[in-house]
């Protein structure tokens, strides 16, 4: 049966061919939902009949958020961590100590039973849906063996069809002496089970995780088992990752905080996506991104959540794009449009983060007039309803 939605106040659609600006907007809107694809977008009062109606009484209504940067599969706390840092009291674990945090929730979730971590999952996917999120992405590299990284992707893969293998996530304790033996079982052994279960490869090219040509290693063997490259890039320091994400055509590279104007120019002459994840600087009392620079280089930009239980535990979309906003240079357009079609151009997906016959009935319809309230009201639950490929979800 057909639904259609009616007397949307604003209807923000990402196609600039049916309405207002490059957002395309609507005002005075409809949605026809058919199945879990959309049917038919215009003016209300020229909706064709449909079995069901749904009044949005003036309210705005946005594309799902596309949050093509988490990492779900986890199990314990780092809450003292995180009192310590904002206390003043320790050194930031990644800045100073490589990327120690990480093996504290490697401890753990190696520990974790698979019902303890798809509970977890299912926790907080839900947590995002409720915020609006209709697409999430979901890492493993909380593993590090064989084993653990092979069930951390089936556990994510009951969840979303966004699954990425990140083995090399940081080098585990017990390869602390011999890193390379490691690159050599993230690339052999661990990829041949893995890569049944993942769309995406992904590395964490930094200081203190894997260098370049570490990088470079794993990105081209899962590319050549089928899986697609992606990269945490340039977080903590210049470094290599940006432009070797332009190099190989990976996806996406993401954090990009720390950029040369080599690496800006890199990712505006190729398809890569710069993801920015500000819900780590804020959680970590890093500098932001520039994305204002790269948007005026031409540069395509998603932004993501990056929820994990170290550096950025939130699942708030909305939260990322009042932050953006507020501390990253972007207007409240440019926010919204790289929290929906942004990350859907990061997962590579044609059919999310629009509003547009043929899209997938992904749609956020928020209890505000206007989709600039999300930055302007931070923090305010201004979800009212989600449907999630042309099912009522919240």
């Amino acid at each position: 049966m057909a639904t259609a939605i009616i007397n949307i106040g604003t209807l923000v659609t990402n196609d600039p061919s049916l309405g207002q600006g490059p957002l395309g907007i609507i005002e005075n809107a409809a949605v026809v939902i058919d199945g879990d694809r959309i049917a038919w977008v215009g003016n209300t009062s020229k909706a064709p009949p449909t079995d069901n109606r749904t009044d949005a009484e003036g309210r705005a209504a946005v594309p799902g958020f596309v949050d093509s940067h988490s990492h779900l599969v986890f199990a314990g706390d780092r809450t003292a961590e995180f009192n310590a840092r904002m206390s003043g009291r320790t050194a930031d674990s990644y800045a100073k100590k490589g990327a120690g945090g990480i093996r504290t929730t490697v401890a753990a979730t190696r520990a974790a039973s698979d019902d303890e971590l798809d509970a977890t999952v299912a926790r907080y996917v839900a947590e995002a849906l409720r915020q609006g999120t209709t697409t999430i992405e979901i890492k493993s590299g909380y593993g590090l063996t064989v084993e653990d990284e092979a069930r951390s992707l089936r556990i994510a893969a009951r969840h979303t069809d966004e699954v990425t293998y990140l083995g090399a996530h940081v080098v585990p304790p017990d390869y602390a002496d011999d890193p390379a033996a490691y690159v050599d079982l993230v690339t052999g052994p661990m990829l041949d089970a893995c890569a049944p279960h993942a769309r995406w490869i992904d590395v964490f090219c930094e200081r203190g995780a894997f260098d370049g040509d570490q990088a470079r290693a794993v990105l081209t063997a899962g590319a050549a088992r089928g899986l697609i490259p992606r990269i945490h890039a340039n977080q903590l320091g210049p470094g290599p990752g940006v432009q070797l994400a332009a190099a190989l055509g990976a996806a996406s590279a993401d954090h990009c905080t720390y950029l040369t104007p080599q690496d800006v120019d890199a990712l505006a002459g190729s398809g890569t996506v710069a993801t920015l994840l500000p819900g780590v600087e804020f959680s970590t009392r890093s500098p932001y991104p520039d994305a204002r620079r790269l948007l005026d280089a031409g540069v395509t930009v998603a932004l993501s959540t990056d929820c994990n239980p170290g550096s950025s535990f939130t699942s708030s979309v909305p939260f990322c794009i009042a932050v953006a906003v507020r501390d990253m240079g972007m207007t409240p357009d440019e926010a919204l449009h790289s929290a929906t079609a942004g990350g859907a151009e990061a997962l590579r997906r044609t059919d999310l983060g629009r509003i547009s016959e043929g899209a997938r009935a992904d749609l956020v319809l928020l209890d505000a007039p206007s989709h600039v309230h999300l930055a302007y009201r931070p923090g305010v639950p201004l979800v009212s309803a989600v449907w999630r490929a042309g099912e009522r979800a919240v």
